[in-house]
């Protein structure tokens, strides 16, 4: 076949048969396409299509951000609700108490460890230099001595003059204006709710998050064994779950508790040992379902170990059912704790639970921004992670899309 180059370039093209129309080439024909845009932050087209459903879910994304804005404002709870300056300047030495203990013969004292609340020490520090404090001056475990009322005590905002006046009077001012603001009240043992309630948050959050990450990697990896082998495999891990699934969770903390005080990693590490169970049918399900497919065929008679084989080729389709149970996973993960502080055999006694304070409201019905406090905290957080999980299911659902 004849070949003619064509002007301006070095490449030939075939020449036009006899009595065929004249081939006209633009000229940029036969150069190779121009590359897609690589998307966000490298995100394959799926997952930017995810992600673009996940935030035209407007209700789910907002509580979304509302969750994780809490969550993060927690995170430097001390900074938030404490009774230490955050920063002070003491005869020209710049001091951080927030993060410090810093003894008291440092200011004249003789405690090992520095009451800021104390009058001596506050008028040391006034007459010497000065402090920045935190918006809400008590920490969760404050006891504040000196409340109009008897404890457990109302919000500040809910007293009157004639009341809050002979304790004002003693810290020098008048009204309830001059006192220490008890925004949300104060409990049975004079602390402050509303740094409880900051505090106990962030336990709770950190409490789900490690327990649904650990559970969650757990329930994959056994998923997977079950699903990708069968056979004996699948058939022993099934009898094992079951028998393991039949245990109950809340007689065996209460026996342990018994013999070991609980604690924030007792408490994870009892829970651990079962919540991981919920997981595996979902990810078993999935690489039942796929490892009979071509590429997984492919892959084998290519010579592809097992391993190589279910993490590169199968997770990937089974994280997308364990992403959308995850935010659910982490909502029963919370819902457990509380339950356990609310029945008693929880966190340590002292410890910022929300369900500590919904046992308190329980115990004293005549206070009740108690209940209301820890009832309203839980029913907002939970809400805010039911929607969020919806959202996380609806954006990975082919055929869910948004206007």
């Amino acid at each position: 076949m004849n070949e003619v180059a064509r002007p301006g370039e070095s490449e030939v093209v075939p020449a036009p048969m006899p009595g065929a129309q004249p081939l006209v080439l633009r000229p940029d024909e036969g150069a190779p396409p121009p590359l897609a845009p690589t998307g966000r932050s490298g995100l394959s087209p799926l997952n930017r299509r995810r992600l673009d459903n996940f935030r035209r879910n407007r209700l789910g994304y907002a509580s979304f951000l509302i969750f994780a804005g809490l969550f993060i404002a927690s995170l430097f709870a001390e900074f938030i609700a404490n009774d230490r300056p955050i920063l002070m300047s003491y005869k020209g030495e710049w001091l951080v108490p927030v993060l410090v203990d810093y003894p008291e013969e440092k200011f004249g004292g003789f405690l090992a460890v520095t009451d800021y609340r104390s009058p001596e020490i506050r008028r040391e520090i006034a007459e010497n230099g000065w402090a920045l404090w935190p918006p809400i001056r008590f920490s969760y475990d404050t006891i504040n001595e000196d409340l109009p009322t008897p404890s457990p005590s109302p919000p500040t905002w809910m007293l009157s003059d004639a009341q809050c006046r002979p304790v004002a009077e003693k810290l020098g001012g008048t009204t309830c204006a001059d006192l220490p603001q008890h925004w949300l009240g104060t409990d049975n043992t004079t602390r402050d709710v509303l740094a409880r309630v900051i505090y106990g948050f962030r336990i709770s959050v950190l409490f789900g998050l490690i327990l649904a990450a650990v559970s969650s990697v757990i329930g994959v990896v056994a998923g997977a064994v079950q699903g990708y082998f069968g056979g004996w495999v699948d058939l022993a891990f099934q009898r094992f779950i079951e028998v393991w699934g039949g245990i109950p969770t809340l007689y065996l903390i209460i026996i342990i508790s018994a013999f070991i005080a609980p604690g924030f990693f007792v408490l994870l590490g009892i829970m651990l040992l079962f919540s991981w169970v919920s997981l595996v049918s979902v990810v078993r399900a999935e690489f039942l379902r796929a490892r009979n497919f071509e590429y997984v065929r492919a892959a084998r008679a290519l010579g592809l170990s097992n391993i190589r084989i279910m993490t590169v080729h199968l997770l990937p389709n089974a994280m997308v059912a364990t992403l959308t149970f995850l935010p659910f996973i982490l909502n029963g993960s919370i819902t457990t704790l509380t339950s356990l502080d609310f029945l008693g055999f929880g966190l340590p006694p002292g410890s910022p639970s929300l369900g500590e304070l919904l046992a308190q409201g329980k115990d004293n019905l005549t206070a009740p921004w108690l209940g209301l406090t820890g009832f309203l905290v839980i029913a907002v957080m939970l809400s805010l992670l039911v929607f969020a999980g919806e959202a996380v299911r609806d954006a990975f659902d082919p055929r869910k899309t948004f206007a």
